[in-house]
């Protein structure tokens, strides 16, 4: 199968790749490179996928892909503006990226007849919710950072072109994903990496926020299972978390373990942009997509860890 794949230079993007390959995909991989974090981080990602004869790169604006240069018989869709906190102050750079650039990935999609679309959505949509656990059916108004706001969009935009041209969308909603080749922004990159080197680092807020870490693995089989897509769903959204929510006072104290070492760390004010807490109900994708993760999180830290 030939699967082309957005954002394939990013964290999820080369991971997914490496395991497409490892399956014996023909994979295009598509990424602008963009300098959010570390570029030769992104480089050294593609630098495990060029070893593949099945994988084939091109540095590009997902406004700017014409599908008819690829002929792919589906899109995986991952390439996005992250970073809530980044959005607060550079809001339109996420209605060009995110939006618009999934409106392209569409919109070629339907001109040339490719029916199968995997995206990438995320647990901020759900925002300031008050019901836990977060369900893909809760009503959702509440979004709290233009990052949210723009994968939200991408949601409607997919329901709306699956409506008119009968394209299969499937929206993964990722629950705070982390792992080894993690982004470095991320708490479980930075916290680990200043406790094992004695760096103080910002605590924000209390410590009493509470997030749904879901190591990659899990994750790649959740999208996996979307593009393989068995039980020939049309236009779903889907939960991928780990459906155990730990406090951010936890989660450093699980790193303090994983490290041997005391964390030093400074509080602030919590960030605008930020939410309370992430919990993932996960019934709808175990129903159908199979999945059910199975690294906890001290696992998966460790595994993070030797990495580093």
């Amino acid at each position: 199968m030939k699967i082309l794949v957005t954002g394939c230079a990013g964290f999820i993007g080369s991971h997914l790749c490496e395991r497409l390959l490892q399956d014996n995909h023909n994979i295009i991989g598509i990424d602008n490179l963009n300098n959010y974090y570390d570029v030769n981080l992104k480089n050294k990602n593609l630098d495990i996928l060029y070893k593949y004869k099945t994988f084939s790169f091109y540095k590009k604006e997902v406004c700017d892909i014409k599908m008819i240069d690829y002929t792919p018989d589906k899109v995986v869709h991952l390439a996005s503006m992250a970073g809530v906190r980044y959005s607060i102050n550079n809001p339109k750079l996420y209605i060009k990226s995110n939006i618009e650039g999934f409106v392209n990935i569409l919109d070629e999609c339907q001109k040339n007849n490719i029916k199968d679309i995997v995206y990438a959505s995320s647990s901020s949509v759900y925002g300031l919710n008050m019901k836990i656990p977060f369900s893909e059916d809760d009503v959702i108004n509440s979004c709290n950072s233009p990052y949210a706001a723009s994968k939200l969009s991408m949601e409607i935009y997919a329901k709306t072109y699956s409506q008119l041209y009968n394209l299969s969308c499937i929206g993964l909603r990722f629950f705070t994903v982390y792992g080894p080749r993690g982004r470095p922004d991320m708490a479980p990159y930075k916290f680990l990496k200043a406790i094992s080197s004695n760096i103080e680092f910002q605590k924000y807020g209390d410590g009493s926020t509470f997030r749904d870490y879901t190591y990659i693995d899990d994750i790649i089989d959740g999208i996996l299972a979307s593009i393989h897509n068995r039980k020939n769903m049309k236009c779903e959204i889907y939960n991928l978390g780990n459906n155990k929510p730990v406090s951010l006072n936890d989660f450093i104290t699980i790193c303090e373990r994983v490290t041997g070492k005391t964390a030093i760390f400074r509080q602030i004010e919590n960030q605008k942009g930020d939410v309370p807490y992430t919990c993932a109900n996960i019934e709808k994708a175990k129903r159908d997509l199979n999945y059910n993760p199975q690294i906890s999180l001290l696992d998966g830290l460790k595994l993070t860890f030797n990495y580093l």
